[in-house]
């Protein structure tokens, strides 16, 4: 299946509504940041920047149906040695405007890079969650130029998306439906942290599931053998030991077998969200992960 039109909300008044509950979910990040749209042949990119002004830039790119604010229990801690920049990406709900559809590998690996030239950065460490982690592995694959490295938290594209995900995806909006005070017991139940996110970063969530149209896309297509082994950048993959989407032993056998150097770990406890469920414990690989990279580029 392949997308034919882009995603747009069902009116005007229901995407104020949904920028109203946005910027509030912004405001979990820590301050000052800067904001910039950066023209693309396929629409107008929204990013936000925030962190020190030496060290090579770490760019964020969220899982599908989010947007830059799902990244703020990590913007303090990255961005305390680096410049962080979050992207809307296109295709979901956020300050993003898309014209044209992205259909494939190319084309997300085209948008994605002339935003990144757009923004002037040359060397970055691209980190992405879940459909990112497919954007970030894609630009690895396709567009690797204006990469130091590339991290992907608990993926799509390393295996076929099972069933058991499609299951938990329900089983968690109906969670949320749920009083406030039962929702941390279902969160754990389903290793689901959005249940017990902030209010401000639900809000949007749950308006974007029901006013932004289309609200679904195919599933990220999984990257052949010679795609995933045609990868030369330093790359690390975080899998969450309970997540929904991958069988944490088989999908970091497949990336080990076929990226060369790979750094791969487990995340215990941790569901398919692990950048909310375990922030501190996913931190720390990242940074000791960039730090690493940067030390040997330097050597």
């Amino acid at each position: 299946m392949t997308r034919t039109s882009v995603g747009r909300f069902v009116s005007e008044e229901a995407r104020a509504k949904f920028l109203e509950a946005y910027d509030r979910a912004m405001g979990l990040w820590p301050g000052p940041r800067d904001e910039f749209d950066v023209d693309t042949a396929f629409g107008t990119v929204h990013v936000h920047r925030y962190g020190s002004e030496s060290g090579e830039p770490i760019v964020l790119l969220h899982g599908h149906a989010g947007h830059a604010s799902n990244w703020y229990p990590q913007v303090a801690a990255l961005g305390a040695s680096h410049p962080v920049y979050a992207i809307d990406s296109l295709d979901d709900p956020g300050r993003s405007v898309q014209r044209a559809v992205a259909t494939g590998f190319e084309d997300n690996a085209a948008w994605l890079g002339e935003v990144l030239a757009g923004l002037g950065l040359e060397r970055v460490h691209l980190v992405g969650a879940s459909y990112g982690g497919w954007l970030a592995l894609n630009q690895a694959v396709h567009a690797p130029e204006r990469l130091a490295s590339v991290a992907a938290l608990d993926p799509g594209g390393i295996a076929k998306v099972p069933a058991r995900f499609y299951a938990h995806m329900i089983l968690g909006l109906f969670g949320m439906l749920a009083p406030r005070r039962f929702r941390p017991a279902v969160g754990r139940l389903l290793a689901n942290p959005a249940l017990t996110s902030p209010p401000e970063m639900i809000a949007p969530l749950m308006l974007g599931m029901r006013t932004y149209k289309p609200n679904s896309r195919p599933p990220a297509r999984v990257f052949t053998d010679a795609e995933l082994g045609s990868i030369r950048l330093p790359t690390l993959v975080l899998v969450g030991s309970r997540s929904a989407l991958l069988r944490p032993r088989l999908a970091l056998a497949r990336v080990t077998a076929l990226i060369p150097g790979v750094s791969t770990e487990t995340v215990e406890g941790a569901g398919h969200g692990l950048n909310l469920d375990r922030p501190k414990t996913v931190n720390g690989h990242l940074l000791r992960f960039i730090t690493c990279c940067e030390q040997k580029a330097t050597a």
